[in-house]
């Protein structure tokens, strides 16, 4: 993260004033993007930054670099990054592989098919390399989605909500139920914020 940080302050600068959009900024810019994958960090700021330079400089577009980008939205949903994201990618290249499959995760995730998305996710886990967190966030998300959504759960339905958790991953369904009975997990209109934080404290500790 320390890395992360010094990046953040240099890019910071870079994206200030008329240089914003100097191309002799990419490669920079391209490497931040690469770190903040690597770390499990984040910028949109700078992630537009570099979706901006592509439209105007299109020849130098990088597939690789604008799937990073488009995976780091996804972790910060239900914030609308991905959208404004897409938005800034032209058809063509939305149509190129990979960056179709994490457009159609997205679609996944954004209408609330989560057994769906981790079903596709399976099949194209190449997707993730370099990724540090992607999956951890994504629960993230869904704990809210649950929490704001359910009453009350089946425990099999959340767990497949989840991914179908195994191994040392179960911790995080255990921290969803462990308060509530063994055939029904019951989720309070307003208890999200709480499960979120309780599954925060379980990632960092973990």
């Amino acid at each position: 993260m320390a890395m992360f940080e010094q990046m953040r302050a240099n890019v910071g600068k870079l994206l200030k004033g008329i240089d914003r959009y100097n191309p002799e900024n990419l490669a920079t810019l391209e490497r931040y993007v690469e770190t903040q994958a690597k770390e499990n960090a984040y910028d949109l700021e700078a992630n537009l930054a570099v979706l901006k330079l592509y439209q105007f400089n299109p020849a130098f577009f990088q597939t690789t670099v604008t799937a990073q980008i488009l995976l780091k939205a996804l972790t910060n949903l239900p914030h609308t990054d991905f959208t404004l994201c897409k938005c800034m990618i032209d058809q063509a290249h939305q149509e190129e592989r990979p960056i179709r499959q994490i457009l159609y995760l997205g679609d996944l995730l954004e209408t609330c098919h989560f057994q769906a998305f981790w079903q596709a996710l399976d099949e194209n886990m190449d997707l993730l390399e370099g990724i540090t967190g992607f999956e951890d966030s994504v629960r993230k998300f869904i704990c809210h989605v649950v929490g704001i959504t359910y009453q009350h759960i089946d425990r099999w339905l959340l767990a497949e909500m989840l991914g179908d958790l195994t191994g040392s991953r179960t911790l995080w369904l255990a921290v969803l139920t462990a308060m509530f009975s063994e055939s029904k997990t019951e989720l309070q209109r307003n208890s999200h914020t709480r499960c979120h934080g309780l599954l925060v404290r379980d990632v960092m500790a973990s």
